[in-house]
C-alpha cells in the first residue's frame, strides 16, 4: 500500500492501482514497438505490482498501529516468486520485462540474503534466455524496461504528493530515448507539466482511487482489513499539460 496522511487520518492506495496508473501514463506515449510487444509492456507495467502476499501478523501495521506504507516492508520474495509465476502465462516479452523490473528493485540490495541471491542469480540466468529466445538485444530489452520504470516513478510521484512545492521541478528518470525527464506543477490545483514532453497527445488526464482511512490507529491488521473494506473511495485526478 502507498499510505499517505490526512487531517482525519490516512489516503491509502493499493499498489496494485498506482501499477494501473503507471499504466495509463505508458498508454500515452508514442508506440516504439510492434503491437504484440507493445501490448506486454503495457501489461507489465499494469501488473508489476501484483501478487500481494495476504496479510498476517503485522504484514498491514507498523509497530504503532498505523497501516504500513509499502517502504515500510522489506523484500518478499513469496510475492516477486508470485509475481513471475504469472508473468510467465502471459509469454516469454512479459517475463522479461517483469524480471529486469524485479532486479532493478533488488540487485541494490545484493549480499543481505542468501534467498534473495538465488532468486537474483536466477533473474540474470532467465533474462538472458529470454532475450536468446525472442532475438532481442539486452539493448533492446532495456529500452522497453526504461519506459515501464520511468511510468512507474511518475505515477509514485504523484500517488506518493511528492510533486514539490512552488512550481519546482523534480527529475522523474531517464526514458527509453535516453533524455532526461523532469515534472512540475505550477500551482497547487494546476496541471502537471512534463519537460520535454514525450506524449503523443498535447494533454490528458489520469487517475487512480484511494481509500480514505477515518483512525490513526488500528489493534491488528483484522480491524485495518475491516475498515479499509468499508471506507469511502476517492478518485484523485490529475491533469497533464504540455507546457507552452
Amino acid at each position: 500500500m502507498i499510505v499517505n496522511p490526512t487531517p482525519t487520518g490516512w489516503q491509502v492506495i493499493y499498489q496494485q492501482a498506482h501499477a494501473l496508473l503507471a499504466a495509463q501514463l505508458a498508454w500515452q506515449w508514442p508506440p516504439f514497438l510492434p503491437t504484440d510487444r507493445w501490448v506486454g509492456l503495457l501489461a507489465a507495467t499494469a501488473q508489476h505490482d501484483d501478487e500481494q502476499q495476504r496479510w498476517r501478523g503485522h504484514y498491514g501495521l507498523t509497530a504503532a498501529g498505523a497501516p504500513a506504507d509499502f517502504t515500510q516492508k522489506e523484500f518478499s520474495l513469496e510475492q516477486a516468486e508470485g509475481v513471475m509465476r504469472a508473468a510467465r502465462f502471459q509469454g516469454q516479452w512479459r517475463s522479461l520485462l517483469t524480471s529486469l523490473h524485479l532486479s532493478f528493485l533488488y540487485e541494490p540490495q545484493r549480499g543481505e540474503n542468501t534467498q534473495q541471491d538465488a532468486f537474483l542469480d536466477e533473474q540474470q540466468a532467465q533474462q538472458t534466455q529470454w532475450r536468446r529466445a525472442l532475438h532481442v538485444t539486452k539493448a533492446e530489452a532495456q529500452r522497453a524496461y526504461a519506459l515501464l520504470q520511468w511510468c512507474d516513478r511518475l505515477s509514485l510521484i504523484l500517488c506518493r504528493q511528492e510533486l514539490p512545492e512552488r512550481g519546482r521541478a523534480l527529475e522523474i528518470s531517464e526514458g527509453p530515448d535516453g533524455k532526461r525527464y523532469t515534472v512540475h506543477r505550477p500551482t497547487p490545483e494546476g496541471p502537471v507539466l512534463v519537460s520535454p514532453w514525450p506524449f503523443a497527445a498535447s494533454e490528458f488526464d489520469v487517475t487512480v482511487e484511494a481509500s480514505q482511512l477515518h483512525e490513526l490507529q488500528f489493534q491488528d491488521d483484522a480491524a485495518l482489513t475491516a475498515a479499509l473494506h468499508a471506507a469511502p473511495i476517492e478518485t484523485l485526478q490529475w491533469g497533464l499539460r504540455r507546457q507552452h
